[in-house]
């Protein structure tokens, strides 16, 4: 069969809309048909060959639809089941076991190799070359793709809104896991947010699930401030008024007890960590720019506080059970990621990273 997709060719270019071949799933995949699937900076990192990436590729890691196929092999998941597709892991390592998927031992393989690991082979093709596929172990940049089954998310809400939900699949879990599980920030603590995208956004928000007593956001768009105190925040900065840190000791004297780094920027992620008090942690997320940048940490003062720096990819989470949780507290109007998307259609992805770039929306979803 064949789809349109949006096809990555080049760094730093344009991507270009094309009629590609899809492969029938294998055993163990599964074949959906993408009705909504978020636009990631991740994908354009990979794109630009951050971390390098063989190109052209169909990129796209947050996507949503309905299940056309099933491999012979897949049980638990048959036609007409709607989906949300998460991240890749091999379900049999000790991170796994653990229920920690994120960390899984084959993550880097699983999900940045372009293609299936048994035999390097891809699930799309333009008039007989490959296209890097299985990104993210979903490549969903496109109307059709092909998925290992252990990435699906089965949606049983059948009034969830299918097509907005693909980035629960990674930055909106990322966000709210990284306050949820990976701190597990307690009620009545504090929390310093740097960076009102969807990331961010998503963690002022669960901060709020957690009952975070205050929750500061640095961020320097004014409408994203202002839909972070719409969304729960109790304080917000603007970085660009001057000295962050003394911004957030203005607000909490002795420091916060957390801090939630979404912004990759060394500057950004030093001035949190100076404004962390005793014993108080520090989460990072945000992809730096380049990738040799690194912070400089005072050791005798970590020691002498006990203060902690963790690492957080997809927010802990182990999307079988974190992504029906966070539809659940959507329903309930405790995690409202609708106010936060943006749809385009997806011929018009360059159109949409340019609006996102310039902060006219805060979480694209493109529609095939």
């Amino acid at each position: 069969m064949q789809t349109i997709a949006a096809v990555a060719r080049q760094p730093h270019a344009d991507f270009t809309i094309e009629t590609l071949d899809v492969a029938a799933p294998r055993a163990d995949e599964v074949l959906v048909r993408i009705v909504g699937v978020g636009l990631c900076h991740t994908d354009l990192v990979f794109r630009d060959q951050f971390v390098p990436y063989p190109l052209p590729a169909v990129l796209g890691h947050e996507g949503a639809g309905v299940i056309e196929a099933v491999g012979a092999e897949v049980s638990g998941l048959q036609p007409g089941d709607r989906v949300v597709l998460g991240f890749s892991s091999c379900g049999h390592c000790a991170r796994c076991d653990d229920g920690l998927p994120s960390y899984c031992s084959d993550f880097p393989p699983l999900n940045y190799a372009g293609g299936r690991l048994e035999d390097g082979s891809t699930a799309f093709s333009a008039g007989g070359t490959p296209v890097s596929s299985h990104f993210f172990g979903q490549s969903s940049f496109a109307a059709y793709t092909v998925v290992r089954a252990r990435n699906v998310v089965k949606v049983v809400d059948p009034d969830a809104p299918l097509e907005i939900l693909g980035p629960l699949g990674c930055g909106f879990q990322t966000g709210a896991g990284g306050v949820m599980r990976s701190m597990a920030c307690p009620a009545g603590s504090s929390i310093a947010i740097v960076g009102g995208g969807p990331v961010g956004l998503a963690a002022v928000m669960g901060a709020v699930i957690r009952d975070c007593a205050t929750i500061v956001l640095v961020e320097p768009v004014a409408a994203r401030r202002q839909l972070a105190l719409d969304l729960g925040a109790t304080h917000v900065v603007d970085p660009a008024a001057g000295d962050v840190t003394a911004a957030i000791r203005a607000i909490l004297p002795g420091g916060v007890d957390f801090a939630f780094d979404t912004s990759g920027r060394v500057a950004a992620i030093e001035a949190a960590l100076a404004a962390l008090a005793p014993r108080g942690m520090l989460g990072l997320v945000g992809v730096p720019p380049k990738a040799e940048d690194a912070v400089a940490i005072n050791i005798a003062g970590m020691i002498t506080y006990g203060q902690r720096v963790v690492g957080i990819m997809e927010g802990n989470s182990d999307p079988q059970t974190f992504i029906p949780e966070l539809i659940a507290a959507h329903r309930a109007g405790r995690f409202p990621f609708d106010r936060l998307v943006t749809t385009f259609p997806l011929a018009e992805i360059n159109a949409a990273i340019d609006a996102q770039k310039r902060g006219d929306c805060v979480k694209v979803v493109l529609i095939p």
